[in-house]
């Protein structure tokens, strides 16, 4: 099979979460697919735009969460990516909660969350890289399987190049699928 040389970028696939922070004591998520797991250890890393607002509640509290959205959230997961907490509050469209640290919020919806608390912070280019120790982690009941996380039953959202996919089907296209929220 022959290989063709692509634009050096990554395409994915990109597993989707909603990362949570308090800012100014909101709550405020924004859509990442620059997300990922570190090592065996507890600890997850996200990499946010410097000039992000969700960027602005990590530093300010030192916790942030990871929300895992199953595909029937696509709409509100790519409108969190494109709009700005700056200028619209994203604080309804999800429900939140807190944990007994009520640090940083978590999504009620999305069948995983994990609160992490922040252990170091890398810059690389315009982008921050937040290492964050897992200090909580929340499922709801009906997506695990003997006590673990069912993926099948979570449904999670993937990005792949400009579509969003669940397990089998692309369920949405980047910046297009949450434009009827703005409309």
């Amino acid at each position: 099979m022959d290989k063709i040389k692509l634009q050096n970028r990554p395409f994915g696939p990109f597993p989707t979460v909603l990362v949570g922070a308090a800012v100014n004591g909101k709550p405020n998520y924004a859509t990442l697919g620059a997300y990922g797991v570190v090592s065996m250890k507890p600890v997850l890393y996200i990499s946010l735009k410097s000039t992000h607002h969700t960027t602005m509640g990590v530093k300010e509290t030192g916790y942030f969460s990871v929300n895992i959205p199953s595909a029937d959230l696509v709409q509100k997961t790519d409108y969190c990516g494109m709009v700005s907490g700056k200028t619209i509050d994203k604080s309804n469209v999800f429900t939140s909660f807190y944990d007994d640290l009520g640090k940083a919020p978590m999504i009620s919806e999305c069948p995983i969350n994990y609160l992490c608390k922040v252990i170091q912070t890398i810059p690389i280019f315009d982008f921050e890289m937040f290492l964050g120790e897992i200090v909580a982690v929340y499922a709801n009941e009906n997506c695990l399987k003997d006590g673990r996380p069912d993926p099948i039953k979570i449904n999670p959202i993937i990005m792949m190049d400009t579509s969003y996919c669940d397990l089998n089907h692309v369920v949405g296209t980047i910046f297009k699928v949450g434009q009827s929220i703005t409309d």
